[in-house]
């Protein structure tokens, strides 16, 4: 009885982390760029028991007995499906039609220490900088070029063009260019090595071969459309089936632990009676 409940706890435990998995995609359904996570599962580790008495009934399986000890969480994997376009008309909102590119932000840690991360967010806005208009995300995170420094614009800036490359052109009220930058964009070719950095903002490893900074000519491999965002990849009715399913699962394993509890309770009477 003992071992059911251990391995009917595990899976509990599986189980658990799947349905916070699934919670978070739930509650970022609305939300500009994210990907959406999926949880895999594999089975602990058996155990073979052998020399078993009186095991000579015929069998097409080897001899022994195995027991299985439930099933961990293997990996939550970054779904990176391509989210729906929604036209803005904004000229700060920036989306790319392609599924493995990102833009790359400044991040500054608790030590200030600086970091290049990345996200697919682009609902960008200024905000005054040193007599200048820096450009940040949402969250207020400078925006970088592909020399990987803040992207500001002169103040006299009154309307900006992007191009489908990421060329972003400032041009003031009178008409004349005043500016242009290239925004600093990444091919991620590993992106389950991305690390979450919470509001949507990940970090990378320096792995080789991890990822592409699309400078120079590799910036013809850019596709970035303006005035529109990139949503959410979550279908929330694959979700909400998922968590029901799990959810019964959940349920199927704790009654185990219940049932488990109650036989040996019924062994503990006949033991003291």
């Amino acid at each position: 009885m003992l071992r059911s409940m251990l391995t009917a706890a595990n899976t509990m435990n599986a189980l658990q982390q799947r349905l916070d998995t699934i919670s978070h995609n739930i509650a970022n359904s609305n939300t500009v760029g994210f990907k959406r996570s999926e949880a895999s599962f594999a089975e602990l580790l058996t155990e073979q028991v052998d020399r078993l008495p009186d095991d000579g009934a015929p069998r097409q399986t080897p001899p022994g007995v195995r027991y299985g000890n439930g099933a961990r969480l293997a990996s939550t994997m970054l779904v990176l499906a391509q989210g729906a376009l929604i036209e803005t008309g904004r000229a700060l909102d920036v989306a790319f039609t392609a599924a493995n590119q990102w833009f790359r932000v400044r991040l500054t840690g608790q030590n200030g220490d600086e970091t290049v991360g990345y996200t697919r967010a682009g609902n960008f806005s200024f905000t005054p900088s040193a007599g200048r208009l820096a450009l940040v995300t949402s969250d207020g995170r400078p925006v970088l070029d592909e020399t990987n420094a803040p992207v500001e614009l002169p103040a006299g800036t009154n309307r900006i063009e992007l191009s489908p490359t990421g060329t972003l052109t400032a041009i003031d009220a009178s008409g004349a260019i005043v500016a242009r930058v290239n925004l600093g964009v990444t091919a991620i070719d590993r992106p389950q090595l991305l690390e979450a950095q919470g509001d949507n903002v990940f970090t990378l490893p320096a792995v080789p071969g991890a990822a592409r900074e699309l400078n120079g000519a590799l910036r013809n491999d850019i596709a970035i459309k303006q005035g529109a965002l990139e949503q959410s990849n979550v279908d929330l009715g694959e979700e909400l089936t998922g968590m029901i399913a799990t959810n019964r699962a959940y349920q199927l394993n704790a009654r185990a632990v219940s049932i488990s509890e109650q036989m040996l309770g019924l062994i503990n009477n006949l033991r003291s009676s």
